[in-house]
């Protein structure tokens, strides 16, 4: 018995394998930067070409990546859009958002999004387009700095004020021109959105848009929000505090029903 004990507690204790974490590495590498060849990602993760060779083979042969006509530029494979279909489709919070997405988005005929935090980060999960021409080009799967984004403020403003620090790193890599690199005047925006319920930014994240975003009780507190995205060209006659009220209302009525169903 003790020594099945130890040996579970070995193995609990080992470290990541490393050939594992270097394909989940290479995948998050592309995703995040796009395609490469094998020279470009044997430089960009600093692994060695020889051992990147065996390893962009197997990931080809079993379709999480593919090449480009040549042969020498590598991209996601078709099997990684199986897994996130897979993933899209299973979450039982997305699944809730569906009809929330559609109702904002015919309310205010602008670009709305879902995301989920992950750590400093916020991804969206789900996206409904403008009605417009114009309109801010994003992508379900984009990553994104959460203290840079409506939705990432909203979210780290569910969080007790003396955690937030924790998810605006010291030193802000600015993203446009306009982009909050004060990690002090980030905080005290993150703060106002908490008092307010509610958070935006102007140009931070994208060029000529202003976003506005709320964090849905659906899942786990301060997990998944809702945004309207909107070029500032639209925000005359009162649109702003429409766009606004909507969210609010949208917040309010998932927090009454949650906590109805919590009376029950």
């Amino acid at each position: 018995m003790l020594d099945t004990k130890i040996q579970k507690d070995s193995r609990s204790s080992a470290g990541p394998v490393k050939s594992a974490a270097r394909a989940l590495d290479l995948l998050d590498e592309i995703a995040a930067n796009g395609p490469g060849t094998q020279m470009q990602l044997s430089t960009r993760l600093h692994i060695p070409k020889s051992s990147l060779h065996a390893l962009l083979r197997t990931m080809t042969d079993r379709g999480w990546l593919q090449t480009d006509p040549t042969g020498t530029v590598y991209q996601l494979g078709i099997h990684s859009l199986v897994v996130s279909s897979a993933y899209l489709d299973a979450d039982p919070v997305l699944a809730r958002a569906a009809t929330i997405l559609d109702e904002v988005s015919a309310a205010t005929g602008e670009t709305v999004h879902l995301g989920r935090r992950d750590a400093a980060e916020v991804i969206y999960t789900a996206k409904r387009e403008s009605v417009h021409p114009l309109r801010m080009h994003s992508a379900v799967g984009r990553r994104l700095p959460a203290y840079a984004t409506s939705l990432g403020r909203a979210l780290l403003a569910e969080l007790p004020a003396d955690q937030r620090g924790t998810f605006v790193p010291e030193s802000i890599a600015a993203i446009t021109p306009n982009t909050t690199t004060d990690k002090s005047a980030v905080l005290e925006i993150i703060e106002r959105a908490a008092v307010q319920g509610y958070a935006t930014e102007s140009e931070e994240s994208c060029l000529g848009v202003r976003c506005f975003g709320v964090a849905l009780p659906l899942g786990r507190r301060g997990e998944d929000a809702l945004s309207v995205a909107v070029p500032i060209s639209r925000l005359g006659d009162g649109r702003e505090d429409f766009i606004i009220e909507t969210l609010l209302s949208v917040k309010a009525r998932l927090a009454a029903a949650q906590g109805n169903s919590l009376v029950r």
